[in-house]
């Protein structure tokens, strides 16, 4: 399609408003300085070395340890930056909250209050910036308490958790061969590529769908030993192929950044697992809720696929922490739900084997 005929960001974000004929146009200007702050991380990731941005951050400029326990890149750093200060200042936010951030970023007192909250994770996948492999920014937007909007107070930590039904808009940016934005606000999912010369995302996918089935899937295989029985299961039946249960062969995908994955599986399929394991007893999963696993549910929900824990809907657990861990499986719908399926059978017996019975070849 020409390019003068393709919607920009804010046009799209006009038709979407036209649906609401109260909205007062906060929430599309809220969006599109999340968008902005997109636009500047995109530049510096692209600069790369050249931007003297690859590495860890240093110690002396203010801890190079993150709230997580997970080493700050520079680029974490700075990206984190950006969400902040080019979304303070518009009086769309009552507060933020971040990966990089221990406690809730309260607006300062020289900008306005609005009565949105943001929280993101500015830079997913970033251990694999200094090897050039995609990146992104993951975002998700609740709605502040009614109590915090009318009083000004500051937030706590208890105004974000809220189950990832209750967002309002959720995305992410992809940081890759082209910077491509991909959105929902409520009424599907629809992706913006930015457009280099003009500075603008065009929509470029409308109406994204996952489909239903796939025959690929993204999971980290090196942790196969902590795996509990029903992945274990799932992965097992994938690789024994066309000649073992599900009569089809797999192919298996594993990029280490979630929106690189998800944007994937947005486009043409496939199954992501990142299981609760038994490999750290104290987290009950390595992603987290309110950033990572809500802002992809929505999406991936959006768009006609499944998000889930294994064990319920993705969408409808309450947050009981701010940086609370998860178990997160998400893609193609009838692949989860097998998926979840396998975590509500009972856990059958294995078969016994007298040769690898635990003391003798001879049993009674």
């Amino acid at each position: 399609m020409p390019l003068r005929q393709r919607s920009t960001l804010t046009q799209y974000l006009i038709e979407e408003r036209r649906r609401f004929p109260d909205s007062k146009g906060e929430f599309n200007a809220l969006i599109l300085d999340v968008a902005l702050a997109c636009k500047a991380i995109a530049r510096a990731v692209a600069m790369g070395e050249l931007g003297g941005l690859y590495g860890d951050h240093a110690a002396q400029e203010g801890g190079a340890i993150n709230v997580q326990g997970e080493t700050q890149k520079k680029l974490d750093v700075l990206s984190n930056e950006l969400f902040i200060r080019v979304n303070e200042w518009a009086g769309h936010l009552a507060g933020m909250a971040s990966e990089e951030m221990t406690d809730p970023y309260q607006i300062p007192g020289k900008f306005p209050r609005g009565k949105y909250l943001l929280v993101f994770d500015p830079l997913d996948g970033s251990s694999n910036i200094d090897v050039n492999v995609s990146v992104g920014s993951i975002f998700s937007i609740l709605r502040a308490p009614q109590d915090a909007i009318d009083s000004g107070r500051d937030l706590v930590e208890s105004d974000f958790l809220q189950a990832g039904a209750t967002q309002l808009a959720a995305g992410y940016a992809l940081y890759g061969p082209t910077t491509m934005l991909v959105l929902t606000v409520g009424n599907g999912v629809s992706a913006f590529t930015l457009e280099p010369n003009l500075g603008e995302f065009m929509l470029t996918h409308s109406n994204l769908q996952v489909p239903a089935d796939t025959q690929e899937f993204a999971i980290n295989a090196s942790n196969s030993r902590f795996w509990e029985p029903p992945i274990k299961r799932y992965v097992d039946e994938c690789l024994a192929g066309k000649s073992g249960e599900r009569g089809k062969d797999f192919n298996m995908r594993w990029i280490a950044s979630m929106v690189a994955e998800a944007h994937r599986i947005l486009m043409r399929g496939g199954v992501f697992m990142y299981p609760r394991d038994t490999k750290d007893p104290s987290k009950p999963g390595r992603l987290r809720l309110l950033y990572e696993a809500n802002p992809i549910g929505m999406i991936m929900e959006q768009a006609g696929g499944r998000a889930s824990t294994g064990r319920e809907p993705m969408l409808s657990v309450t947050p009981t922490g701010l940086h609370q861990r998860i178990g997160l499986v998400f893609g193609s719908k009838n692949e989860v739900e097998r998926i979840e399926r396998y975590h509500s059978e009972p856990a059958t017996r294995e078969i016994d084997n007298p040769l690898f019975a635990e003391r003798t070849l001879f049993r009674a």
